[in-house]
């Protein structure tokens, strides 16, 4: 109470109340959140004792994030404060995951060195919506299947199922093989390469051949080599010859080991991994098998 005895309060005293910095209090009775109910013969704003419970509320509402509009409406009675809450949470949620995406662009700058320009693409593609996202890997299945129409049908339908699926709270990982992915993608080294592996396919399917030729090959050789690799069987060992014969025949292995290193080399199995990152699915299985088909043809080519 003031020493005039009026039960009004200065500024100065309410500061001294609250805690609050007068420049404060005055900022807040300027913008319209703190009205004073009158002002004293010399000019100087007055408050009643409701201010300082008033200046509680503001305060909290201040510290969780509140901007001023949204404390006028409350104050008001325009809006309740679980509404206004619920408004926050959701715009928090979205600054919260631009924040990672930040974070994650940062790390991977600074892991790779980046430059400026590569700063600057990285962060053009991590931001970019979901639709955006599956517009790229979309056109990259598109260009690789072009004009390719005797690609099993299988391989086909998968390839544009391919999805990119990336979470809308992703992790700085996920972001992170995203990026990598989008590069990829964007590589024509790389579509180049997935381009020669399905025209092997296509060239290799003959006229009437039932689908699934090439998923149920896929199968057999894990069958085959799952064993033989647990084992510990290395590549370069005279069994590895019964399994490449089981496989392949009598096949020019020179021949094989084109179409194979095209299918399943490091590029695309790095390809699939980071799609089983951004997608939050498995790793792809049986990768270490066909690696082992490779490189037991890359020993007999040799020779």
């Amino acid at each position: 109470m003031t020493e005039d005895g009026t039960g009004l309060l200065t500024i100065g005293e309410l500061a001294r109340a609250t805690g609050l910095t007068v420049r404060t209090i005055r900022y807040w009775s300027d913008e319209g959140v703190l009205t004073p109910v009158t002002r004293s013969s010399g000019g100087y704003r007055l408050y009643d004792a409701a201010a300082v419970a008033r200046l509680e509320l503001i305060r909290t509402l201040r510290e969780l994030g509140l901007g001023l509009d949204d404390v006028r409406g409350v104050l008001a009675g325009e809006r309740s404060v679980a509404e206004v809450a619920a408004t926050h949470v959701a715009a928090l949620d979205a600054q919260i995951r631009s924040l990672k995406v930040t974070r994650a662009v940062l790390s991977t700058v600074a892991r790779r060195g980046s430059s400026a320009e590569e700063t600057a693409l990285m962060n053009k593609l991590a931001r970019l919506s979901a639709a955006e996202r599956q517009r790229i890997m979309e056109e990259f299945v598109a260009e690789t299947l072009h004009g390719l129409d005797t690609v099993d049908p299988d391989i086909q339908e998968r390839m544009r199922q391919t999805a990119v699926r990336l979470a809308e709270n992703p992790t700085p990982e996920e972001v992170d093989a995203w990026v990598e992915l989008a590069e990829m993608l964007q590589d024509p080294e790389f579509r180049a390469q997935m381009r020669q592996a399905v025209e092997f396919n296509a060239a290799d399917r003959q006229p009437g051949e039932p689908r699934g030729r090439s998923l149920w090959f896929a199968k057999r050789l894990v069958e085959l080599v799952a064993p033989v690799r647990e084992r510990g069987v290395r590549p370069a060992a005279p069994e590895a010859d019964r399994v490449l014969d089981e496989l392949f025949g009598d096949a020019d292995r020179a021949a094989v080991l084109e179409r194979m290193t095209a299918g399943f080399n490091e590029r695309v199995a790095r390809y699939r991994e980071l799609l089983a990152v951004v997608n939050r699915t498995p790793a792809p299985p049986h990768a270490e098998d066909f690696a082992w088909v490779v490189a037991a043809l890359r020993v007999r080519a040799g020779r």
